[in-house]
């Protein structure tokens, strides 16, 4: 079973800052890629940003240049840099990995969920 722990949510007023991490454990070589999902009150769950186990990685297009997403393999912990961060931005964020099954298949594990508050 992998665990995944995301942390780093708070309050921010609009313009500021937000580093969310995502520690996960499990097989690293069964590791496949880690996703950054958000949903807020009301709406359904979205990608925000991801990223592979070669280090590809991709953004919704209302975070580009703004959020950055990074891995350390060696911490098995995947970051989400948010900058200028919005009251739009608001949301609970979820973190995503996943595993590459012994049969081929990918499975889904998923964190509690971190809330971000963004203050105009």
């Amino acid at each position: 079973q992998v665990q995944v722990m995301e942390s780093g949510g708070g309050l921010v007023q609009a313009g500021g800052s937000l580093r969310l991490s995502c520690a996960s454990s499990g097989n690293r070589n069964a590791y496949y890629s880690t996703g950054w999902y958000r949903q807020a009150p009301g709406k359904q769950r979205e990608l925000v940003a991801s990223i592979t186990r070669t280090y590809s990685a991709d953004y919704k297009d209302s975070v580009k240049g703004r959020f950055t997403i990074s891995r350390d393999n060696d911490a098995n912990t995947v970051y989400l840099q948010m900058d200028d961060l919005q009251p739009e931005d608001t949301a609970v964020y979820y973190c995503n990995v996943k595993q590459v099954t012994w049969g081929g298949d990918l499975t889904d594990y998923w964190g509690q969920g971190t809330q971000v508050t963004v203050s105009s």
